[in-house]
């Protein structure tokens, strides 16, 4: 008796439980490092403390020396762990989806839209048309104008970068900025921020038009669909992270008094040591401590869906920019995914932030 066997049966013999499974992936995008035309992109990625919550006072001026070391790096993009306009008109649209998360995370533009009669789509449409134009020596009133703009967008860092290269008289109302949007540009009252007193402040320094958020908090969907005992459990996990290094990284923040206290903060921090033991004791304990609900696995997977879009959104940034530098700035969690999943990248050369440092 012969037996006919069908193509489509025998692809479902194929995929079936009990056949074998490949390996290993058929590519790794890391075979073709250096086969670009043209030269990497080079990638530095620094870890940052979240400045608004260390607690002693630190200035703007004990970051100068942090400042002049990113400088000398010379970078041509900046990004910022902040959400874009774009995704935070996605989360006001999607309440229900993503609870609360416009309020958390995002500044209402209804002041700005206000001055500037731009919604954030149009906005946003108004500043990738305004750029087609630019000029290399902006006058003050479009500085201005743009500003607005791009706070209309949902940019503020943005418009930031704009308002520091605008000479101190010219830091005033008009072309879009009334009285609403002054106070937002003086930052008023001031804390200090790494996105603005670290990415913002090097950008104008450098002659940036502009910082790009890259933060993603759609990812949250994961955490709200989680249950309601996952943000107790959570809480109680953390309370239970215990490790020599948190040790050593509470007393170093709390004994800063100098700029060079806070650059040596800044090389602990960056450390592969220091960054491979704040994600063990944090995510990898998450993955591997079981829980009726596996909470701390819901946890792990919402954390790397966040760095592979943040990621992605980092690549979007670049992508028109071949061959440049690029610097991150980002809380010091992220430095090590960020690491390693712009390591998978062809065209791109990762850049040790402790030789940047040192």
């Amino acid at each position: 008796m012969r037996l006919f066997v069908s193509a489509a049966s025998a692809a479902l013999v194929l995929l079936s439980p009990s056949a074998a499974s490949a390996k290993t992936p058929a590519f790794d995008p890391r075979e073709w490092k250096g086969a670009q035309a043209g030269l990497p992109t080079q990638v530095l990625t620094l870890g940052s403390t979240h400045l608004s919550q260390l607690d002693n006072a630190v200035t703007p001026e004990m970051l100068a020396p942090l400042l002049d070391k990113l400088a000398a790096f010379k970078p041509d993009v900046i990004t910022h762990e902040g959400i874009s306009g774009e995704q935070c008109d996605t989360l006001k649209r999607y309440p229900a989806r993503y609870p609360d998360m416009f309020d958390t995370y995002c500044w209402p533009t209804d002041d700005a839209e206000k001055a500037t009669g731009l919604t954030i789509p149009a906005a946003l449409a108004e500043i990738d048309k305004t750029f087609l134009t630019w000029p290399a020596r902006p006058s003050s009133a479009q500085r201005r104008h743009l500003a607005a703009v791009f706070i209309a967008g949902g940019d503020r860092p943005s418009a930031y970068v704009q308002w520091l290269q605008l000479p101190l008289a010219d830091r005033k109302i008009g072309d879009g900025i009334d009285a609403a949007l002054l106070k937002i540009l003086t930052r008023s009252p001031k804390k200090l921020n790494e996105t603005y007193d670290v990415a913002v402040v090097l950008a104008a320094r450098l002659g940036h038009q502009r910082v790009y958020a890259v933060d993603d908090h759609t990812a949250d969907h994961v955490q709200a669909e989680a249950g309601p005992g996952f943000d107790p459990y959570m809480q109680k996990f953390w309370t239970g992270a215990k490790s020599p290094l948190l040790d050593e990284d509470r007393r170093m923040s709390a004994a800063m008094k100098s700029g060079v206290d806070l650059l040596a903060y800044y090389r602990f921090i960056n450390q592969p040591a220091a960054q491979r033991e704040y994600i063990t004791i944090d995510h990898r304990r998450a993955m591997t401590t079981p829980s009726p609900e596996q909470y701390g696995r819901a946890y792990f997977a919402w954390w790397e869906v966040r760095n592979l879009r943040m990621v992605s959104n980092i690549r979007a940034a670049f992508g028109n920019h071949p061959g440049t530098r690029v610097l991150n700035v980002v809380g010091s969690s992220h430095k090590p995914y960020y690491d390693a999943y712009l390591d998978m990248m062809s065209d791109v050369k990762l850049v040790d932030a402790e030789t940047v440092l040192k």
